[in-house]
Order: structure tokens, then C-alpha cells, then sequence
């Protein structure tokens, strides 16, 4: 009843049920004859009775708490249950109480009754579709102002559910740039149908000949749930029809994203190498961090960052953002505030290598669950700092995991890599070290401390796209190290899920990794990028390719034996069964734990990642390791 139209239309269903009634009567009287007689008391006496009954069933149902120029399906609806619960109230009472009501006992027909409640439910439905009708008309007539005409064709590929909203949100948003004109769509059954006034012109493979015949510029590719390869393909067919490329994010993507509605946006590299989307258990992970404590490290790099956002979405008490740079927490922790005010958020400025003062914190806070995302990554620049990739990645972990345990914290889960396999890279090794320190905690202490691996994070700082673009931005050249250089890639969502899943799944000290699918060659992802911006630069931009860098190999592995990758409960999520710690190996990784607290001279370094990783291999060319 807060809005002004709400009020007039009780006013007009009031209206509605008296009209109603005596056309029911003049219908099934054949006049009004009866006006003279009983039947109009019985009338009086049965509208009286009923319309209170049905307004209220109105209130109830909703009809009056609704915006009804943006009315849908939902509406719909229930105007047909109120449509259908008043009507068969309202027969009810007419044959069963009204007689008992009047001084003659008279009631009113039973063809009245029914033909009453037809009349009823057109009556409230014609001023509601009417506030819809007017508002479509208003849009449609905005798309027949000359200025929104001479925006430049589009044509929308995919006429499905997607399509469908992205041609409404044209239409409506002329601040987009262009104007849809049709649908390419390769399902036989669409074709020469007609979506949002709009005609399914042909199929895809149609789309030179229909952009000739439109003088489409753009192509909105709107099959946000489509694979990788569908949308490659797709954005081929764009090109060689000259068609400039938009694509319409996925529901989850606007959420994740908070944006502000736009329906299109550039095609990204994500879109071309999206797999089918990872599904996360969320009620369990809801379940374990709602109204609870939760603490993150390297709350302001790119995973740890994206961890808090996904577990304020789970209605913590508290978020514990642990980092070693101030202006990443800030920034992390003012995005949270404008979007999780509820969320009570603790920046702790804080080195994960501070082990005393890692422990205050927990033990002050008491997190449920310890999510270890800081870390040092850079694989050449770690070739040329030994000592701090060790402390860091190593000491670093040894303080979380101590101070967790001093906290009797229940679960913890390491952030680690595919590089820590078999690996050729300080950086890798001294994740495949900080596994063992994981692993040695959960077996100690019996918690299940976990670890998960994933391969390249797509926009990830400092990783490989970010860096392709500023130099494809730069005019070229696009230095890749090898033309058969391979490596996983993952969105960082997708990697945060992961993280999430392997948190309500571990049970003891496992390795998650996910199922990652097919390496992509780092000289095809380069292509595609210069391809995706093609039209921002003027001249090809050349690829070179520059050679391996010290420590990298040519493909990334996700286990050390294929034979030790079992299967979980979700089937995208396998587990790494990795070899038992002996006591040797414990008694060498307590050893080089205390050795790393001093100065140690990088052979000695090196000796110690020999002694931890049995895997770890001389050198990418194959010849010995030497310090660097």
C-alpha cells in the first residue's frame, strides 16, 4: 500500500467487483428487470459479504506490494491464484451463507456466481497487464527515435534465454553503442522464429551473408555457459564476417562481480579457455563458517583477496585479513566494507614470518578455519632469492601452521601449486616443502590440515596475461620463452571454489588438486590475446620467442603419479596420495626449518631442498644444479 498506483488499484478492484457483479446479473438475467425484484438485496448482500474476503485474499497474495510496469511470469501468477482462490470463496459464500444473510433466503444464482468471477479476475487482470503494456510501448518508442537508428547494427548470437534478456537490455540501454537487429542461432527449431520482436535471421554459419544484408557491426555473443572452444569458434565466425565481438557475462559472474548491469561486455581470455563452471558445496561451507571467525593470509594478493570475498558471502562473524602490504589490505578490506557492511573485518598488518606475533593474533581471534594464501610465486625472480623464497614460502608456512595448532584451530588449508611437482624451480620446491610442513601437522596433531594445488591463475598479479597485455599495449613484441611451452590455467574464482571444497573435504593431510583438463600452449594463449585486441592496435604485433628462464620447464604436472590420483566426492576435485613422511624426512625438515632462521650460503640451500625433495630436479636442460 506504499505506492500511489497500489492504492488506486484497490480503488479499481473495488470498482471491478460491483461492475462484475451486475454484468453477472444483467448476463444471466437477460437485463435488469431484476432490479425490481429480491435479487437486488440478495446482490447488495452478497458484494457486502465477498469484498472484504477478496481484498483480503488480495493483500495476502501480494497484489497490492508489487511494481507492475515490470510485471512478468511471477505476476501473472498470482493474479491467477487470487483469481482462483476469490472466485471459488466467493461461489462458496454466495450459494452456502448469503441466503442465511437475507430476509428472503433468497441467494443469488449459481450462473451469477460463476460468471462473477470470470468477470472479477479480467477486471484485475486488464489494469495491471496495462501497466506493463505502457511501459513496453514507452521502451519501443525510444527505439524508433532517430538517434537510437542511427547506432550501428548488431547481430546477437544465441537466441536462447540469454539472448533473449541481452536483446531486451539493447533495446532498452541506447547508452550501449549499438542496436540489435536480429538472432544467429544454429538450432533448426529457432529459425524464422521471432524474440523480442527481433527475427532469427539464420545460423552462425550464415553470419557474412546476414551482416551484409543488416550492415551489422557487432556481434553479442550471448551463451554465457558455452565452452571455451564454442566461444572460440564463434569469435572466429565474428571476424570473418567483420563483426566486432561483445559477449554477455554469466549471472554468477555479475553477482561475484557487483556490476552495475551492463548487459555486454569484451570477450576475455577466460571466455576462451572456460571449461564446464566448478560447483562448490556452499551450505557446508555456509554451515562450518557461518557466525564464526575466519583468518586469511595474503588477504590482499589475488587468491587471498577473492577467499575473502567468496566467505563473506557466507555470513561469517569476522575476517581476519593478514597481510604484509598495507595499501592490498586497504584496499581489500574498503571493497568488503561497501559490500559486506555486516561482516565485521581485523586487518592485521602482519609478516606470516613473525612467528610470536602470528600466534597472538590467532589465539586473540580464534578462527575456525586458516586460509594460507601468502606466499612468494615469481618463479625467475625466486632462481635469484633463494633464501627469502625458503623463508617465506617455508618459515612462512612452519608460523602459520605452529600458531594455528597453538590456537586449537580446526582446519587449515594450504595454497600451493602445480610447480611443486617434480619440481625444476626454487619457488616449487619450497611449495613442495611447505606441503610437507601441512602434512607433518596433520599427522602430529591428527587436524585435518590440507593442501591444494592448481596450475596458472588467469589475472593473477604479475602472471602471464597481465603481462602479455601491456606489451601487445606497447606495440610488441609478445615474448613468449618456448613455442612448446604448456601450462594449466584457471579463472580465480575457480581456484578460490577449490580452496573451498578441499576446506569441507579434508579429513587429514591431503593434496586436492583440480581436474584442470587439457595444458594450453603459452604461444596459443598469446595469439588469442593479440587477436582480442586487434582492433586497438594499428599494426600486427609481432611474437619472439625469448627462450626458457631459469627454473621453468616445458609443462607443469599435477601429480607425482598418475597411479596416486584418487577420486573424491566431487567430480572435479581429485586427491594426490603422496608419500608417507618418514621420520628421516621429518627429522630433515625440522633440521632445515632451524637452519633457515640464520644465514645460510646457497649451496647449503640447495643441499637442503635435496635432502626435502627427492624430486627436485637438477636443472630444467638436465645438467646439475648449481646455486645462482
Amino acid at each position: 500500500m506504499m505506492h500511489v498506483r497500489n492504492r488506486y488499484l484497490l480503488l479499481c478492484d473495488l470498482a471491478v467487483f460491483a461492475v462484475s457483479l451486475l454484468a453477472a446479473y444483467a448476463v444471466r438475467l437477460e437485463g435488469w428487470d431484476w432490479l425490481a425484484t429480491d435479487n437486488a438485496n440478495v446482490l447488495l448482500t452478497y458484494l457486502l459479504l465477498v469484498s472484504p474476503i477478496r481484498v483480503l485474499i488480495n493483500l495476502g497474495l501480494g497484489m497490492y506490494a508489487r511494481l507492475w510496469h515490470m510485471a512478468s511470469l511471477a505476476e501473472l501468477e498470482r493474479i491467477a491464484a487470487a483469481s482462483v482462490i476469490g472466485g471459488t470463496t466467493s461461489i462458496f459464500l454466495g450459494y452456502v451463507a448469503v441466503a442465511g444473510l437475507t430476509n428472503s433466503g433468497g441467494r443469488p444464482p449459481i450462473g451469477v456466481l460463476v460468471l462473477d468471477a470470470l468477470f472479477v479476475a479480467v477486471g484485475m487482470t486488464a489494469p495491471r497487464v496495462a501497466f506493463r503494456l505502457v511501459r513496453r510501448r514507452s521502451g519501443r518508442r525510444a527505439t524508433r527515435n532517430p538517434d537510437f537508428l542511427r547506432l550501428p547494427p548488431a547481430l546477437i548470437f544465441g537466441a536462447g534465454a540469454a539472448g533473449q534478456i541481452a536483446a531486451r537490455e539493447l533495446l532498452a540501454r541506447p547508452t550501449v553503442g549499438f542496436r540489435p537487429v536480429g538472432f544467429l542461432d544454429d538450432d533448426p527449431s529457432k529459425q524464422r522464429m521471432t524474440v523480442e520482436d527481433l527475427r532469427v535471421l539464420g545460423t552462425t554459419t550464415d553470419a557474412t551473408k546476414v551482416a551484409l544484408l543488416t550492415g551489422a557491426k557487432f556481434a553479442v555473443i550471448a551463451v554465457p555457459s558455452a565452452s571455451g572452444d564454442t566461444i572460440r569458434r564463434l569469435l572466429q565466425v565474428a571476424r570473418s564476417a567483420g563483426l566486432e565481438t561483445r559477449t554477455v557475462p554469466s549471472l554468477p559472474e555479475q553477482i561475484a562481480r557487483g556490476t552495475d548491469g551492463t548487459p555486454v561486455r569484451p570477450v576475455r581470455i577466460e571466455d576462451l579457455l572456460r571449461r564446464a563452471p566448478v560447483t562448490t558445496d556452499t551450505a557446508a561451507v555456509r554451515t562450518r563458517v557461518s557466525g564464526r571467525t575466519v583468518l586469511v593470509t595474503g588477504a590482499g594478493g589475488s587468491i587471498g583477496s577473492e577467499l575473502c570475498r567468496q566467505l563473506a558471502q557466507m555470513d561469517p562473524l569476522e575476517i581476519v585479513l593478514v597481510g604484509r602490504g598495507e595499501n592490498s589490505i586497504f584496499e581489500i578490506q574498503q571493497e568488503l566494507v561497501r559490500r559486506f557492511p555486516f561482516v565485521t573485518l581485523t586487518p592485521v598488518i602482519l609478516d606470516v614470518r613473525d612467528a610470536d606475533r602470528m600466534r597472538e593474533v590467532m589465539q586473540e581471534r580464534r578462527p575456525v578455519a586458516v586460509f594460507h594464501a601468502a606466499a612468494h610465486k615469481h618463479v625467475p625472480l625466486m632462481e635469484q632469492n633463494v633464501l627469502e623464497a625458503l623463508r617465506n614460502n617455508v618459515l612462512g608456512t612452519k608460523s602459520v601452521v605452529d600458531a594455528a595448532l597453538s590456537a586449537n584451530v580446526p582446519h587449515l588449508v594450504l595454497i600451493s601449486t602445480d610447480k611443486a611437482v617434480r619440481p625444476t624451480s626454487v619457488m616449487g620446491a619450497s611449495k613442495r616443502i611447505a606441503e610437507q610442513v601441512v602434512q607433518q601437522a596433520a599427522r602430529d596433531s591428527g587436524k585435518p590440515y590440507v593442501s591444494v594445488r592448481f596450475g596458472n591463475v588467469l589475472g593473477s598479479r604479475g602472471s602471464v596475461v597481465p603481462t602479455f597485455l601491456r606489451q601487445i599495449a606497447a606495440g610488441g613484441p609478445v615474448l613468449v620463452t618456448h613455442p612448446e611451452m604448456r601450462r594449466y590455467f584457471m579463472t580465480i574464482p575457480e581456484a578460490v571454489q577449490l580452496v573451498l571444497q578441499a576446506y569441507v573435504m579434508g579429513t587429514g593431510d591431503e593434496v586436492f588438486c583440480l581436474d584442470m583438463g587439457e595444458p594450453v600452449k603459452i604461444v596459443d594463449l598469446a595469439r588469442d590475446l593479440i587477436a582480442l585486441t586487434a582492433s586497438e592496435h594499428e599494426v600486427p604485433v609481432e611474437i619472439r620467442f625469448a627462450g626458457t628462464r631459469p627454473g621453468e620447464k616445458l609443462y607443469e604436472e599435477m601429480f607425482f603419479d598418475a597411479a596416486h590420483a584418487r577420486p573424491t566426492a566431487h567430480p572435479k576435485v581429485v586427491c594426490a596420495t603422496e608419500t608417507e613422511l618418514t621420520d628421516e624426512i621429518v627429522h630433515r625438515l625440522n633440521g632445515a626449518v632451524a637452519e633457515l632462521h640464520g644465514l645460510v650460503e646457497e649451496p647449503r640451500l640447495f643441499e637442503l631442498i635435496d635432502g626435502l625433495v627427492e624430486e627436485f630436479a637438477a636443472d630444467p636442460a638436465g645438467g646439475p644444479r648449481t646455486a645462482v
